[in-house]
């Protein structure tokens, strides 16, 4: 089997290595900010957090090579058309250059090409390192409810690009599913795509779509440090794309889950306060327990596929036996009967 194919390609390649001293240059450069820059993980991109010596904080990226020009634009755009028509929103926003431009090309050393785009800093805490609570699932759920109101009405000739993490291409994973490090997760993960593709593939080009955030997971949602009811931002739009509504919807669930609750009663919860400010539809309803597990799936899948080919990048950890076996958990919670009912009585108050 092979180990690559063209969906996973931009997954594969490592980002061009970027030194702190090149991060505070270009800054200064560029943008005219002197200061000091803190590198930060990140999937395909190189990214800093910029503090200016006035105090002002940024997040700098520099965008993989192979990531095309198309698509970032597409993110940026869609920063603005969310400041535009939803200012209160806390999302970051674009930085403008002194010439009005909104990124910026540096040539690495290797003849690479980085799109450079610099934005504003969200600060708090992430939401996987917080208090979890029912106000704050509400809180959350608002947030996604509201930022797909704001990017209702927007396009751009990017959005339907192929992105390995949008739900709708979950049956790609079939064809990585042979590296996760154990035979019975890879039997019950391929349960789970068979029931995606007997239930949600015939149901997707009947779906509500648009393009959405699609990636509201514990590290992009920030968290006021002192209140944790409270949400400061939705961070890092890299994941955009034009998906099913309640795609989204169940990207953002998975990161609900918390102690106080069950799986299957935390992503019931977090529904019936999205479905209070953005009515789904019933056969939304009825896909977003399947969705939700699907996306622990895809997790699992990918993250077993970036630690094969690319086993020294830090931004994905080792797989151990115990986080398989939580997550398996995970999916046998959900994919059951109590769940379905529990997420279409939250939906009908």
């Amino acid at each position: 089997m092979s180990d690559s194919t063209d969906i996973f390609s931009v997954m594969t390649v490592h980002a061009l290595d970027v030194s702190i001293a090149t991060a505070e240059r270009v800054a200064l450069e560029r943008w005219g900010l002197a200061g000091r820059a803190k590198a930060l993980t990140g999937e395909r991109d190189r990214n800093f957090h910029f503090v200016a010596a006035d105090g002002r904080e940024f997040v700098l990226k520099f965008a993989n090579p192979v990531e095309d020009a198309g698509v970032t634009d597409m993110q940026i755009k869609a920063l603005q058309h969310i400041a535009h028509v939803s200012p209160d929103l806390p999302v970051p926003r674009v930085i403008a250059l002194p010439d009005g431009a909104v990124e910026t090309p540096v040539v690495h050393e290797t003849g690479g090409i980085q799109r450079v785009r610099l934005l504003s800093w969200l600060p708090g805490i992430p939401l996987a390192h917080s208090r979890r609570s029912a106000a704050q699932r509400v809180a959350c759920a608002q947030l996604l409810a509201d930022v797909q109101d704001a990017l209702a009405d927007f396009s751009h000739a990017a959005d339907h690009h192929e992105l390995v993490w949008d739900l709708k291409h979950a049956l790609r994973m079939r064809e990585i599913m042979h590296v996760i490090p154990s035979a019975v997760a890879q039997a019950r993960l391929g349960e789970v795509f068979d029931e995606f593709e007997a239930r949600v593939t015939p149901a997707l080009p009947g779906l509500r779509h648009q393009a959405v955030h699609n990636d509201m997971n514990g590290l992009n949602t920030v968290i006021d440090a002192d209140a944790h009811d409270r949400i400061s931002g939705l961070i890092d739009f890299g994941d955009m794309v034009d998906t099913a509504v309640v795609i989204d919807v169940a990207t953002a669930a998975v990161s609900q889950f918390a102690p106080d609750l069950t799986p299957g009663a935390a992503v019931a919860e977090f529904a019936g306060a999205f479905h209070a400010e953005r009515k789904l539809l019933p056969e939304e309803v009825e896909l977003l327990p399947l969705l939700t597990t699907t996306r622990l799936a895809i997790g699992l899948a990918l993250q077993s596929w970036h630690r094969h080919v690319q086993p020294d990048n830090p931004h994905y950890q080792p797989i151990t036996a115990a986080d398989i076996a939580r997550r398996l958990h995970l999916i046998d919670s959900l994919l059951t009967a109590e769940t379905e009912v529990a997420v279409r009585r939250a939906c009908a108050r």
